[in-house]
């Protein structure tokens, strides 16, 4: 099997080890792995903000690129619940043009967040990982309410070695992010931020695993407000790690 990667505007600036973790792992899993250098944003941004003209020029570029990309690979897979969705909508950007919404048709078939691709499509739970430690885990908006992805990550985890896994208290409770949200809300930002992050302490976890970029931002930056030694994780990351010989 063949994949192109999609690395978000997040992994690509500021997360980049967590592209090389998907990378990384979809190759001990015998994917093939290929990254095309031309990639952009999704639009997402500004499509979330009501610019739709503006996100459908960037669209455009995305998609037409993706397109190409499946010509020669079966899936598309990206470390985002968020990007997916926002791909996922984009037939309903393109409605007005044919040639557009069928490509977007098309992609959305075959475009995947990380772990419903390796859970549904490779049909694997048990990658060969391994880490020590108790991990609990935070349902991103995205990959929860559009994608309707809640399990495969938690069998994901379950099946690392070492690991003790522990709910958490509204797990599938906002983090306050938001994207833009939180840049013209930050005190309603925060103080969400806060209440997930109480929930994760009171988990007395070692790390929060998460499967978008942004969340782990979000939480992350409250966990390091208040000096807290638990770890922010992607999924990916957690998966990376082989287990030692």
């Amino acid at each position: 099997m063949k994949v192109s990667i999609f690395i978000t505007c997040l992994v690509d600036q500021l997360y980049p080890q967590v592209g090389m973790a998907m990378a990384n792992l979809l190759t001990r899993l015998r994917v093939e792995v290929t990254f095309n250098e031309e990639q952009t944003c999704c639009g997402q941004p500004a499509f979330n903000s009501g610019y739709h003209p503006e996100a459908r020029s960037v669209a455009e570029q995305m998609l037409r690129l993706f397109a190409r990309e499946l010509e020669s690979t079966d899936y598309i897979v990206a470390p985002s619940g968020s990007c997916v969705t926002m791909i996922r909508k984009y037939p309903e950007l393109f409605a007005d043009n044919a040639e557009l919404k069928l490509q977007a048709e098309y992609v959305r078939q075959r475009l995947y967040e990380l772990s419903h691709f390796l859970v549904e499509v490779l049909g694997v739970e048990d990658v060969g990982s391994e880490f020590e430690g108790r991990v609990t885990y935070h349902d991103s908006c995205h990959l929860l309410r559009e994608l309707g992805v809640s399990r495969p990550p938690r069998k994901l985890i379950n099946a690392v070695r070492g690991v003790e896994f522990v709910e958490l208290d509204d797990a599938e409770v906002c983090c306050g992010f938001g994207g833009t949200f939180s840049v013209k809300h930050p005190e309603i930002s925060a103080a969400i931020a806060a209440e997930k992050v109480a929930c994760i302490e009171r988990s007395r976890a070692d790390a929060v695993v998460a499967c978008d970029a942004s969340c782990l931002m979000q939480i992350g930056g409250m966990l390091s407000r208040k000096g807290s030694a638990i770890r922010t994780l992607h999924l990916a990351e957690l998966l990376a790690s082989p287990v030692s010989k």
